[in-house]
Protein backbone atom coordinates (compact mmCIF):
# COMPACT_ATOMS: atom_id res chain seq x y z
CA UNK A 1 0.00 0.00 0.00
CA UNK A 2 1.32 3.44 -0.88
CA UNK A 3 1.51 6.24 1.62
CA UNK A 4 -0.54 9.07 0.15
CA UNK A 5 1.04 11.81 2.27
CA UNK A 6 4.51 10.70 1.24
CA UNK A 7 3.58 10.44 -2.45
CA UNK A 8 1.89 13.85 -2.47
CA UNK A 9 4.82 15.56 -0.75
CA UNK A 10 8.32 14.15 -1.23
CA UNK A 11 8.17 13.42 -4.99
CA UNK A 12 6.52 16.81 -5.57
CA UNK A 13 9.17 18.66 -3.56
CA UNK A 14 11.93 16.77 -5.40
CA UNK A 15 10.46 17.49 -8.83
CA UNK A 16 9.91 21.17 -8.24
CA UNK A 17 13.26 21.73 -6.53
CA UNK A 18 14.86 20.05 -9.54
CA UNK A 19 13.02 22.49 -11.78
CA UNK A 20 14.18 25.37 -9.60
CA UNK A 21 17.77 24.16 -9.96
CA UNK A 22 17.43 24.22 -13.74
CA UNK A 23 15.90 27.70 -13.71
CA UNK A 24 18.77 28.93 -11.52
CA UNK A 25 21.35 27.30 -13.84
CA UNK A 26 19.83 29.14 -16.77
CA UNK A 27 19.81 32.40 -14.80
CA UNK A 28 23.50 32.04 -13.93
CA UNK A 29 24.35 31.28 -17.58
CA UNK A 30 22.22 34.25 -18.72
CA UNK A 31 24.07 36.59 -16.37
CA UNK A 32 27.44 35.37 -17.65
CA UNK A 33 26.40 35.54 -21.31
CA UNK A 34 24.92 39.03 -21.02
CA UNK A 35 27.70 40.24 -18.68
CA UNK A 36 25.16 41.06 -15.97
CA UNK A 37 26.31 41.15 -12.37
CA UNK A 38 24.69 38.00 -10.91
CA UNK A 39 23.62 39.96 -7.84
CA UNK A 40 21.32 42.01 -10.08
CA UNK A 41 19.28 38.84 -10.65
CA UNK A 42 19.73 37.46 -7.14
CA UNK A 43 18.41 40.69 -5.62
CA UNK A 44 15.67 41.22 -8.22
CA UNK A 45 12.07 41.24 -7.07
CA UNK A 46 8.70 41.64 -8.74
CA UNK A 47 7.73 44.58 -6.55
CA UNK A 48 9.61 46.52 -3.85
CA UNK A 49 7.66 44.98 -0.97
CA UNK A 50 8.26 41.38 -2.14
CA UNK A 51 11.19 39.11 -1.37
CA UNK A 52 14.16 39.01 -3.73
CA UNK A 53 14.95 35.97 -5.85
CA UNK A 54 17.54 34.87 -3.31
CA UNK A 55 15.01 34.99 -0.46
CA UNK A 56 12.30 33.29 -2.55
CA UNK A 57 14.64 30.31 -3.03
CA UNK A 58 15.52 30.25 0.66
CA UNK A 59 11.86 30.25 1.68
CA UNK A 60 10.87 27.64 -0.92
CA UNK A 61 13.57 25.30 0.39
CA UNK A 62 12.51 26.06 3.97
CA UNK A 63 9.00 24.90 3.15
CA UNK A 64 10.22 21.73 1.43
CA UNK A 65 12.39 20.70 4.39
CA UNK A 66 10.11 21.82 7.22
CA UNK A 67 6.89 20.39 5.79
CA UNK A 68 8.64 17.10 5.04
CA UNK A 69 10.21 16.94 8.50
CA UNK A 70 7.00 17.72 10.36
CA UNK A 71 5.03 15.19 8.34
CA UNK A 72 7.70 12.56 9.03
CA UNK A 73 7.72 13.44 12.73
CA UNK A 74 11.41 14.37 12.76
CA UNK A 75 13.25 17.50 13.79
CA UNK A 76 13.31 20.29 11.21
CA UNK A 77 16.90 20.90 10.12
CA UNK A 78 18.14 24.47 10.48
CA UNK A 79 19.71 26.33 7.57
CA UNK A 80 21.40 29.67 8.16
CA UNK A 81 20.20 31.76 5.16
CA UNK A 82 23.72 32.93 4.31
CA UNK A 83 23.55 32.30 0.57
CA UNK A 84 24.83 35.08 -1.69
CA UNK A 85 25.47 33.40 -5.06
CA UNK A 86 23.87 31.00 -7.51
CA UNK A 87 26.39 28.37 -6.37
CA UNK A 88 25.27 28.91 -2.76
CA UNK A 89 21.61 28.50 -3.74
CA UNK A 90 22.35 25.29 -5.66
CA UNK A 91 24.16 23.93 -2.60
CA UNK A 92 21.19 24.83 -0.40
CA UNK A 93 18.79 23.03 -2.72
CA UNK A 94 21.11 19.99 -2.77
CA UNK A 95 21.17 19.97 1.04
CA UNK A 96 17.37 20.02 1.20
CA UNK A 97 17.07 17.35 -1.49
CA UNK A 98 19.50 15.10 0.40
CA UNK A 99 17.46 15.59 3.58
CA UNK A 100 14.07 14.81 2.06
CA UNK A 101 15.43 11.91 0.00
CA UNK A 102 16.76 10.42 3.23
CA UNK A 103 13.36 10.33 4.91
CA UNK A 104 11.99 6.81 5.10
CA UNK A 105 8.52 6.26 3.69
CA UNK A 106 7.51 4.52 6.93
CA UNK A 107 8.03 7.80 8.82
CA UNK A 108 4.94 9.09 7.01
CA UNK A 109 2.64 6.24 8.11
CA UNK A 110 0.75 8.39 10.63
CA UNK A 111 1.34 11.68 8.82
CA UNK A 112 -2.23 12.28 7.62
CA UNK A 113 -3.59 12.43 11.16
CA UNK A 114 -0.44 13.66 12.96
CA UNK A 115 -1.06 16.98 14.71
CA UNK A 116 1.13 19.73 13.29
CA UNK A 117 1.46 22.96 15.25
CA UNK A 118 3.06 26.02 13.66
CA UNK A 119 3.70 29.60 14.66
CA UNK A 120 4.33 31.06 11.23
CA UNK A 121 5.39 34.66 11.56
CA UNK A 122 3.22 35.43 14.58
CA UNK A 123 2.97 34.30 18.18
CA UNK A 124 -0.44 32.80 17.38
CA UNK A 125 -0.15 29.07 16.87
CA UNK A 126 -2.00 27.17 14.17
CA UNK A 127 -3.01 23.54 14.48
CA UNK A 128 -3.45 21.20 11.55
CA UNK A 129 -3.82 17.55 10.80
CA UNK A 130 -0.91 16.41 8.65
CA UNK A 131 -3.13 16.17 5.60
CA UNK A 132 -4.50 19.69 6.04
CA UNK A 133 -1.02 21.02 6.81
CA UNK A 134 0.35 19.58 3.57
CA UNK A 135 -2.54 20.36 1.24
CA UNK A 136 -3.81 23.68 2.62
CA UNK A 137 -0.65 25.25 4.01
CA UNK A 138 2.65 23.63 3.01
CA UNK A 139 2.20 22.99 -0.71
CA UNK A 140 0.49 26.33 -1.48
CA UNK A 141 3.29 28.28 0.23
CA UNK A 142 5.99 26.16 -1.42
CA UNK A 143 4.48 26.63 -4.89
CA UNK A 144 4.06 30.37 -4.32
CA UNK A 145 7.78 30.85 -3.66
CA UNK A 146 8.90 28.51 -6.47
CA UNK A 147 6.59 30.29 -8.91
CA UNK A 148 7.68 33.73 -7.78
CA UNK A 149 11.36 32.80 -8.21
CA UNK A 150 10.56 31.67 -11.77
CA UNK A 151 8.57 34.84 -12.46
CA UNK A 152 11.37 37.10 -11.22
CA UNK A 153 13.82 35.49 -13.60
CA UNK A 154 11.42 35.42 -16.55
CA UNK A 155 10.56 39.08 -15.92
CA UNK A 156 14.28 39.87 -16.02
CA UNK A 157 14.78 38.30 -19.42
CA UNK A 158 16.07 34.85 -18.50
CA UNK A 159 14.86 32.45 -21.16
CA UNK A 160 13.13 29.86 -19.02
CA UNK A 161 10.05 27.91 -19.94
CA UNK A 162 7.24 25.98 -18.36
CA UNK A 163 9.26 22.80 -18.96
CA UNK A 164 12.12 24.25 -16.88
CA UNK A 165 9.72 25.22 -14.10
CA UNK A 166 8.02 21.80 -13.99
CA UNK A 167 11.26 19.85 -13.87
CA UNK A 168 11.61 16.12 -14.47
CA UNK A 169 8.75 13.80 -13.57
Amino acid sequence: MTNSIYTTSIPVFKQMLGGLQEVLRKAEAHAAEKKIDPSALLQARLFPDMFSLLRQVQVATDFAKSVSARLAGVEVPKLEDTEQTFVDLQARINTVLAFIEGLEVSKFDAAATREIITQAGTPKEKRFTGQSYLLNYGLPHFFFHITTAYAILRHNGVEVSKKDYIGTY
